[in-house]
């Protein structure tokens, strides 16, 4: 005679094998590489409310961010991203501030507001009394013999970082943008027909001969190019100093 548990335990293996199934196949599924660095590097950064996180990062950028990058880096849905980037603009208008954010490029940026453009001109025009520094000069030379030119092929040429100098030269009429970089998109600068007028030039042709001596961005080293030689040389081209 069968003892009494046997009829019991046989129907319960079937029950046991359904139930753990499903667990088998979930565990069993592949993880994207994508969604573990996506994990870890949320784990890593503080979560930074969404507005002060996007006014933080426009603040710091030197061209358009794009909707894509901001929600890559705030760790956002990009549609949340996009709505508060759309409230903040109409915001900053409604509150009639001095700046505005703007759609540009397929990017954001903040701006000064046109009605507030005669004091930012007075507080430009009012820079330029000042007389440019050896690096800005030397910044110049770089842009005016090598444009079209990106600020990193500058900071390489010059062995320096030169961010903070372009936006002076930028500020003060003498350098603008002009196009990208077909291949990494990177803003490429030029000089103006001010720079031209303030060194007495009638075009780029009568710059002096230094091109020549100017070493090609994948040939140099991280050290700084003898800047008073390319510096002499832009002052030798004009019948007044850059004020």
């Amino acid at each position: 005679m069968p003892r009494p548990t046997e009829p019991e335990s046989e129907p319960e293996a079937p029950g046991r094998r359904v139930g753990r199934a499903p667990r088998a196949r979930k565990a069993a599924e592949p993880v994207g590489a994508a969604a573990v660095v996506a994990a870890e590097a949320a784990a890593e950064v503080p979560e930074v409310a969404l507005r002060p996180g996007i006014e933080a990062v426009l603040m710091v950028a030197d061209e358009p961010i794009g909707e894509a990058r901001l929600a890559e880096v705030l760790g956002r849905p990009r549609v949340e991203v996009a709505a508060a980037l759309r409230e903040l603009a109409q915001e900053y208008t409604d509150q009639g501030r001095g700046f505005e954010l703007r759609l540009v490029a397929g990017g954001w940026r903040f701006y000064s507001r046109a009605a507030c453009a005669s004091v930012v001109d007075r507080f430009v025009l009012d820079g330029q009394q000042a007389r440019l520094t050896q690096a800005a000069l030397e910044t110049l030379a770089v842009v005016a013999y090598r444009q079209p030119v990106s600020r990193s092929r500058v900071s390489a040429v010059r062995g320096v970082n030169c961010d903070g100098v372009m936006r002076t030269l930028v500020q003060r009429g003498l350098v603008e943008e002009t196009g990208s970089e077909p291949e990494t998109g990177a803003i490429l600068y030029r000089t103006t027909n001010y720079f031209l007028e303030r060194m007495g030039l009638r075009g780029l042709d009568e710059l002096p001969e230094l091109a020549p001596f100017l070493p090609e961005v994948d040939d140099v080293e991280a050290e700084s190019l003898e800047g008073s030689a390319v510096a002499d040389a832009v002052a030798a081209a004009s019948a007044r100093e850059v004020q």
